[in-house]
C-alpha cells in the first residue's frame, strides 16, 4: 500500500504530450528546509519532483541548511530583498515573522477541508495573534527512546514512568555494568538543548513567562535545570551530552551506547534499520516521564510548517507547492519520518504499519505537547536560556545563578 501511494506520487504528470509539445517551466519557486531531523533530503526531493511532474510550469530549487542556521539564513535572504519564496519555520518564529512582515498571512487561504481534517493542535505550529502564517508540516515531539535489550539485561520489566525513575533506571544499567553512561541528551549549546530543558520544564510544571516576564528562574524552570545537572554530574549521562545535536544523540542510541535517548519521531524508523543500526528490532518508544504529583508524561513542542515569505513574485505558485507537500496523500506515503498532520491519518493501517509502538505514544504525547515562549524575541531569549543550560551542567555556575542571568539577558 505505502509503496503504491509512493509509486503514484512520483508518477503524477500532466498530459503536456497530448498538447502538441513539451511543456517549458515558467516559474521558478526556491525553498528552504532543514538538513536534520524528521523528513531526509532524499524524502522531500522525490516529494518536489512528484510536484513538479504534477505543474511542468513550475520548477522548484531547494535547498537544505541545518537547523540552527534556518532562522538566520530566512531573514537574511528577506532584508536582501528577496531570494526564497517557501521556507520551513519552527513553532517558534511565527510571532518574529509576522511582527517583522518575513511571511504572508495565508487565512484567507485555508479551506474547509483543512480546517477540520488537521489536528487541532498542530494549527498552533503556524498561529500568531489569530492569523496563520503557513501551514503545519512536521508535527512533532520529543520521545523516550529505549533500548528493550540492555532494559531487559538489567531486570527492568518496564521502561520509567517518572524522571525519577528513570534515573533509578539509569543507575542500575551502570551498576551492573552493561554501560557507563546509560543517557543521551541533545544539550549542546543550541536550539536542541531548549527542547530538552522544556521537556523538563513541562513535566515539572513549570512556566517560562509570567504577565510577559520571565519565570523560568523559579519553580519548575528551575527544578528543570538542576535534574540536567544532577543527570551530568552523577555520570549517568553521557558526558559528550554537552556536545550533541539529535543526530548524535541518534548515532550513540544505534550504536548501543545509551539505554535511554531524548529524541524526535524520525529516530524510531531510523533506529530499526538493520542497515544502519545495531540495535533494530530492540527499540522501544513511550512519551517522555512526568513527574509524580506533578505530571503523567512531558512533551516540547517541536512543530514546524511551511510559509510563503512576503518578498516571493510568486505566491500562488508557492501556495500550491506547500499544498502538495502538507497534502494527506504526500504524509501518508512519508509517514516513518514524520507523522501526518492529519487526524484520520492516524487510523490508515498504511501509515501505522511497523510502526504501532511509534503511533501509540504519539497519540498521548501530541496532546501533551509544551510550547516554548512565544514572543517577538525569542532568539535573544533562547540564546540566553542555551548558555544558562551550559554553564550549569559544566559546573561554571549554579543553576538558579545561570537562570537569573538569562532572565536578565532575555530581552524580556
Amino acid at each position: 500500500m505505502l509503496k503504491s501511494i509512493k509509486t503514484a506520487l512520483l508518477g503524477a504528470t500532466l498530459f503536456s504530450a497530448a498538447l502538441g509539445g513539451v511543456a517549458h517551466a515558467e516559474t521558478k519557486l526556491n525553498a528552504l528546509f532543514m538538513a536534520q531531523a524528521a523528513y531526509s533530503e532524499a524524502d522531500v526531493r522525490a516529494m518536489t519532483d512528484a510536484f513538479t511532474k504534477a505543474n511542468p510550469d513550475v520548477t522548484v530549487n531547494i535547498e537544505f541548511v541545518p537547523y540552527e542556521g534556518l532562522h538566520d539564513k530566512t531573514v537574511l535572504a528577506q532584508g536582501s530583498g528577496g531570494g526564497y519564496d517557501v521556507v520551513l519555520f519552527d513553532v517558534i518564529w511565527p510571532a518574529e515573522y509576522a511582527t517583522n512582515n518575513v511571511l504572508v498571512d495565508i487565512s484567507d487561504r485555508i479551506t474547509p477541508a483543512m480546517k477540520e481534517g488537521v489536528l487541532p493542535g498542530a494549527w498552533t505550529t503556524v498561529e500568531y495573534e489569530g492569523k496563520r502564517y503557513g501551514l503545519p508540516w512536521i508535527l512533532d515531539t520529543k520521545y523516550l527512546f529505549y533500548n528493550k535489550e540492555i532494559l531487559e539485561k538489567a531486570g527492568i520489566k518496564n521502561p520509567p514512568k517518572t524522571w525519577a525513575e528513570l534515573a533509578d533506571q539509569a543507575k542500575l544499567i551502570k551498576e551492573k555494568g552493561l554501560l557507563d553512561t546509560p543517557i543521551a541528551w541533545s544539550w549542546s549549546q543550541a536550539e536542541a538543548a531548549i527542547c530538552d530543558y522544556t521537556t523538563l520544564v513541562s513535566a515539572f510544571g513549570g512556566e517560562f513567562l509570567k504577565d510577559g516576564k520571565p519565570a523560568f528562574q523559579t519553580g519548575g524552570g528551575l527544578d528543570a535545570l538542576n535534574y540536567m545537572v544532577t543527570s551530568y554530574s552523577s555520570g549517568l549521562t553521557n558526558p559528550n551530552s554537552k556536545e550533541f545535536l539529535e543526530e548524535d544523540v541518534r548515532r550513540v542510541f544505534q550504536n548501543g551506547e545509551a539505554a535511554f535517548a531524548l529524541n524526535w519521531t524520525y529516530m524510531y524508523n531510523m533506529a530499526n534499520d538493520p542497515k544502519e543500526s545495531k540495535v533494530a528490532g530492540k527499540v522501544g518508544v513511550v512519551p517522555a516521564p512526568g513527574v509524580e504529583g506533578k505530571s503523567e508524561v512531558s512533551a516540547v513542542n517541536g512543530s514546524m510548517g511551511l510559509g510563503i515569505t512576503t518578498t516571493s513574485k510568486h505566491q500562488d505558485e508557492a501556495w500550491k507547492y506547500i499544498e502538495f507537500m502538507t497534502s494527506q496523500a504526500t504524509q501518508n506515503a512519508y509517514a516513518k519520518l514524520s507523522l501526518p498532520i492529519w487526524t484520520s491519518s492516524y487510523a490508515d493501517p498504511a501509515v501505522s504499519a511497523g510502526q504501532e509502538d511509534m503511533i501509540a505514544a504519539a497519540k498521548v504525547a501530541l496532546a501533551a505537547m509544551y510550547p516554548r515562549p512565544t514572543t517577538p524575541k525569542y532568539q535573544e531569549l533562547s540564546t540566553a536560556l542555551q548558555l544558562a543550560v551550559q554553564e550549569a551542567i559544566l559546573g561554571q555556575s549554579k543553576p538558579e545563578d545561570a537562570l537569573n542571568t538569562a532572565a536578565e539577558n532575555s530581552g524580556l
